[in-house]
């Protein structure tokens, strides 16, 4: 390697050149002009003892004869390209070659010189193809500080958009606790039906985001009872004509609460949807077969079904299967009978490892609210 002279705007001397040609004078001149510039060299007299070098020695740039016996420069351009990419290579040529030099840039080579050269000129180029790929680099890692700092941007968009969820999860979640206490005799019942309808809705074969609005959309299906008055709500007995006519407005009160709130657009269907019927006499709207939205088909089955099940001051639970065997009988008017097919397909212990689950999460909970007013 020949020794370090002077200095170029390029700060030569953290960059090794390599010069190829089989000619030994040409070689010698180029890597002696080369070392008078500041640039140390190394030297490679053919196309296997370059790849060679390049593999041992921290090469950024290559100037290689094009006319050499056995194998020429453009074989050297092709390997150092697919193997070295960012190696730069410059092609030397004989003025009748410039042709060849031309295809070699198209190939690849960053520029190229003519024989016989002037040693400034050849300087020239090697200072402009250095500075081409200064430039590239610190493009690239600007580029690369660029998508590090959308990444880190995006991971905390994503964080607080989780958090916000959160936070919206919990409120719908206190919501719907105060609801049930309020309508003592349904208390977990919410809870309840969100979990029968998300099994119910993957029996089906629906996924997320689906899944999701279900789960919203069943939580807070009766939202809209907060407008109907105490002595309706909690009314021990069956109601009177007026008082269930009040009672019927329940799901457009709550569909007009949240209609406002985009994060929970795609669970309205079944805020508004859920007291619609198959056959097309249920309320508000008097919907029918697929008119009525696939949420609220569903959680019409398992409403019923948890209604059903479920203690009343008039009258005791039904046994899960005497509720299956209701919901089957209702498939077609009452039901969409696909639904009433998947529900009917699960197994019992499942609705009864949930409402264990429901009620000891109740229990729990009414615990905590004691002790928070204790």
């Amino acid at each position: 390697m020949s020794s370090m002279i002077g200095s170029s705007k390029q700060d030569p001397g953290k960059t090794l050149l390599l010069v190829v040609d089989d000619d030994r004078t040409v070689r010698e001149l180029l890597a002696e002009g080369l070392g008078v510039f500041g640039y140390p060299t190394v030297r490679a007299a053919s196309v296997d003892e370059a790849l060679e070098v390049v593999r041992r020695e921290p090469v950024k740039l290559v100037l290689s004869d094009i006319e050499m016996p056995e194998k020429d420069g453009t074989v050297l351009l092709g390997e150092l390209k697919t193997h070295h990419p960012d190696i730069d290579v410059i092609m030397v040529t004989g003025a009748v070659d410039a042709d060849t030099a031309i295809q070699s840039i198209r190939q690849g080579a960053s520029d190229y010189v003519t024989k016989p050269f002037n040693l400034v000129e050849v300087q020239i180029v090697v200072e402009r193809t250095l500075e081409k790929r200064r430039l590239i680099r610190e493009n690239r890692e600007h580029q690369e500080r660029l998508e590090e700092l959308v990444q880190l941007r995006t991971e905390e968009v994503l964080e607080k958009k989780r958090e916000v969820e959160d936070s919206y999860e919990s409120t719908l979640q206190a919501l719907v606790t105060a609801l049930d206490f309020r309508d003592n005799e349904t208390q977990g019942h919410s809870y309840r039906v969100v979990e029968y309808a998300v099994l119910v809705a993957g029996c089906m074969g629906l996924g997320e985001p689906e899944l999701t609005w279900i789960r919203r959309g069943a939580i807070l299906h009766d939202v809209g009872k907060i407008g109907v008055s105490d002595a309706v709500l909690r009314k021990p007995g069956k109601l009177v004509a007026s008082e269930w006519d009040e009672m019927k407005r329940h799901p457009e009160m709550g569909y007009q609460m949240l209609r406002h709130i985009p994060f929970l657009e795609p669970a309205l269907d079944i805020v508004l949807s859920h007291q619609e019927r198959f056959d097309g006499t249920g309320y508000p709207r008097g919907l029918k077969g697929e008119e009525i939205p696939k949420g609220a088909r569903i959680f019409s089955v398992v409403d019923t079904f948890d209604a059903m099940t479920s203690d009343r001051p008039y009258r005791a639970a039904m046994s899960i299967e005497a509720a299956r065997d209701e919901i089957t009988r209702c498939a077609g008017t009452q039901f969409d009978p696909r639904v009433s097919e998947a529900f009917c397909s699960i197994e019992e212990d499942q609705w009864r490892a949930i409402r264990e689950r429901v009620h000891k999460n109740v229990l729990a909970l009414d615990e905590q609210v004691r002790r928070c007013l204790g």
